[in-house]
């Protein structure tokens, strides 16, 4: 049954937005998406935006400016708390404790992996992303452009400009709509794809000098791992690290790609992607984290990043039941 949005929010007097934690197109997208509607249809709700930093890309879209970093209980009580493109309590960060305190809770999402945390959740695997969700649900003669803008961010961050196996049909048709809305569809690909900062091209540059091909008969896997010293070298943190697995896995042939990046107590931020035969996010659920079928990610902790790659290796030799694969 189709959620029934305008209901949920005209039985709110306070409400609040959030997704997961390091937001990408598709949760800024959603999430913004969301609090321009309401504010434009329900102007007597009062609606905030809690998400980390987002990255700069993304200021473009009205609200970006107003989003808030949840700092715990002291933000009040809401009556209503959508969280977006968001699988389980944990990944919703400082916000989680609003999450817990709200009234009535929301869930939109598309992860495979979403745990159904919410008091009522509207979750859709097969969608490309939580942004065409969201424009399904949304009455199409009340879609402005700015929210338009929004969907159509997290739409072609989620499908990687429509190249990834996620789009469909009903993705390119709900595009197409959103483009017809006066948006400047082709600035937004390239201000959120193509558009990289000096120290984002170093940083990419040597994960792809790092990078190591392992091969098991027809089985390619292209693994690369960044180090403290490689960040600090290249003056690159977390943020500067967007498109790189993707880079990985454009590799010719190859069917999975890892990339592993520090964050901070020697923990590894991991993610993980594939083209046809590995499941990322059964490999990410086994170590507490999600995704998608064919993009997931978790976070691992341990002295040698390497090895922390081998045996994310060995779990997707083991999937499609082959021995470990060497490197090449």
């Amino acid at each position: 049954m189709k959620l029934n949005l305008d209901e949920k929010i005209s039985a709110a007097q306070t409400v609040a937005i959030a997704g997961h934690v390091k937001p990408d197109g598709d949760c800024v997208g959603s999430c913004l998406a969301v609090c321009q509607y309401i504010r434009r249809y329900f102007p007597q709700k009062q609606v905030q935006v809690f998400l980390e930093p987002i990255p700069r890309i993304f200021y473009f879209l009205q609200y970006a400016e107003d989003i808030c970093e949840a700092a715990g209980e002291e933000d009040g009580r809401y009556d209503l708390f959508i969280a977006l493109d968001c699988g389980d309590l944990q990944r919703l960060g400082k916000a989680a404790s609003l999450f817990e305190n709200a009234a009535s809770t929301l869930c939109i999402d598309h992860h495979v992996s979403n745990r159904s945390f919410a008091g009522e959740n509207y979750v859709v695997p097969e969608a490309s992303s939580t942004c065409e969700l969201v424009y399904d649900l949304l009455p199409k003669e009340r879609i402005t452009k700015e929210i338009a803008e929004s969907l159509y961010t997290g739409i072609v961050t989620d499908t990687g400009v429509f190249q990834y196996s996620c789009t469909s049909e009903s993705t390119m048709r709900a595009a197409g709509d959103l483009m017809s809305r006066g948006i400047d569809f082709t600035g937004i690909v390239d201000r959120v794809f193509f558009q990289k900062t000096f120290v984002q091209q170093r940083i990419m540059g040597r994960a792809l000098l790092n990078a190591r091909l392992y091969i098991r008969g027809d089985l390619r896997i292209v693994a690369s791992v960044l180090t403290p010293e490689d960040m600090a070298e290249c003056g690159a943190l977390p943020k500067h690290l967007e498109g790189i697995v993707s880079q990985l896995q454009n590799t010719k042939d190859v069917e999975a790609s890892l990339f592993l990046y520090p964050m901070e107590d020697g923990v590894y931020k991991v993610s993980i992607r594939s083209s046809k035969k590995v499941d990322a996010a059964a490999i990410a659920v086994k170590y507490q984290g999600g995704g998608h079928v064919r993009a997931a990610g978790c976070s691992l902790s341990g002295e040698d990043p390497w090895k922390m790659a081998e045996m994310l290796i060995r779990d997707v030799c083991d999937q499609v039941g082959l021995p470990a694969a060497e490197a090449d």
